[in-house]
């Protein structure tokens, strides 16, 4: 019985995340995982080191080409999405600003809870930016990272 309820309230609560998505596209559950070829690089313990450019100007973007940090399975999720935000900077080298904006687009995952992850939203701006930008970062998956295009990184000094 209590397995059965607990399946319920998983359930409800996904499918109440899911609808708090901004979005106006259908919740895709794509098959997700890991695919990282390429080692992480730190500058500091807050900062990766990014060194390509994303080639796919969706990269980033879009929930479909989302930057997989990976981390979740070690309570290290949202430290590894704050590195890669840290790592960022704006189109003239500004300092970029960032703020979680919640939750969305349900995925199939064999890191997730349940099979399914989460992707968080995170709205980014830098002084002098007449607008925001969202990047949708996965914190159940790993994958190579790349700096979104029509922004910059920062350099190992």
């Amino acid at each position: 019985m209590y397995t059965y309820i607990y399946k319920i309230v998983q359930v409800a609560t996904l499918i109440m995340i899911s609808s708090a998505c901004s979005s106006s596209k259908k919740i895709t559950l794509s098959e997700k995982g890991d695919n990282r070829k390429e080692p992480i690089v730190l500058i500091n313990n807050y900062t990766y080191l990014l060194l390509k450019q994303a080639e796919n100007p969706k990269y980033g973007y879009d929930p479909d080409f989302s930057i997989d940090v990976g981390g979740a399975l070690q309570s290290m999720g949202p430290d590894n999405q704050r590195r890669f935000l840290n790592a960022l900077l704006g189109p003239n080298g500004e300092t970029v600003k960032y703020h979680r904006a919640g939750s969305c687009c349900a995925f199939k995952t064999p890191n997730g809870f349940d099979g399914i992850g989460l992707m968080d939203r995170y709205k980014i701006y830098w002084d002098g930016s007449k607008d925001t930008l969202t990047l949708y970062i996965n914190m159940y998956d790993e994958g190579d990272l790349f700096i979104p295009q029509g922004l910059k990184a920062r350099k190992l000094y």
